[in-house]
């Protein structure tokens, strides 16, 4: 296994796919799987499962860079004011709450699906079936007020039904964002609530998928894999600092229905693709 020009290219445009799909609510998986078909590593399929994978941590990397102030629990000492930010460690605890329910299921659950789900029609169906529901839930929402405006003002029982609602995204090509987002609007978070609940998800949630890729793979990498690993991360951190940075402008005029089209048309192409090919 060699690091061509060309399989450089690939992973650049890998990690730069990952950057794109993983916050936007359109399904990585999805994506990558319509990638892969056009534009294959010269890599073993364990090394292709496991890279997947460990490239979001680069996109995990962005939202953590970006959402710092609000993320980081701690602040500097000054007299008068409490060293630990309450807000941000009540968020943290409600994300560990979230967790819980994808965290059961992914234990029990993963190798199964992924012997039996991670398939084109599964995949299109999931694009198809939550592009509708991303049509539904914007359409019923449309001139509400949302009950909740902020992260602070999510309840408990709020962040497990949100916990609950990502363990839908373990079907392939659901998107875990587009779930979580789809629980949120349906609880009555607003977007860009619900769009910052979900990067705070995110990093637990994808540092433990790549822990547990890790540990199947194991670390004994050759340096032209470890090589392919870290352009792969970078490109994805550099594509998801501009993506995030657009999502969260994008929703504060307007809501998520230009997802849900783009979802459907992509599970139709990818259907008559595999259909017919």
């Amino acid at each position: 296994m060699t690091l061509s020009i060309l399989e450089l290219l690939k992973v650049l445009f890998l990690g730069l796919v990952e950057g794109v799909t993983e916050w936007l609510p359109i399904s990585s998986t999805g994506h990558m799987l319509l990638v892969d078909e056009f534009i294959r590593l010269n890599a073993s399929e364990e090394f292709k499962e496991m890279f997947f994978v460990l490239i979001q941590l680069g996109a995990i990397l962005a939202v953590i860079l970006l959402f710092w102030k609000k993320m980081w629990p701690f602040r500097l000492p000054r007299e008068g004011r409490s060293v630990v930010k309450v807000d941000s460690v009540v968020t943290w605890i409600k994300v560990v709450i979230a967790c819980i329910p994808g965290a059961v299921v992914t234990l029990l659950f993963d190798d199964w699906i992924e012997a039996h789900l991670h398939t084109p029609a599964v995949i299109a169906a999931a694009l198809i079936v939550y592009g509708l529901a991303f049509l539904i839930v914007e359409t019923r929402a449309k001139g509400k007020t949302p009950r909740i405006r902020d992260l602070a003002h999510i309840r408990w029982t709020d962040a497990l039904l949100i916990g609950l609602f990502q363990v839908l995204s373990i079907i392939p090509g659901t998107s875990r964002s587009g779930a979580t987002i789809i629980g949120a609007l349906i609880l009555g978070v607003s977007r860009t609530a619900a769009a910052e609940f979900t990067f705070f998800l995110a990093v637990p949630v994808m540092f433990g998928l790549s822990l547990v890729k890790l540990a199947k793979f194991g670390l004994a990498f050759s340096g032209t894999e470890l090589a392919i690993l870290l352009v792969g991360m970078v490109s994805a951190f550099l594509v998801s600092l501009a993506v995030i940075r657009f999502l969260m402008s994008y929703i504060k005029k307007h809501d998520f229905k230009v997802f849900g089209w783009y979802r459907i048309v992509l599970g139709l192409v990818l259907l008559a693709y595999f259909l017919l090919r």
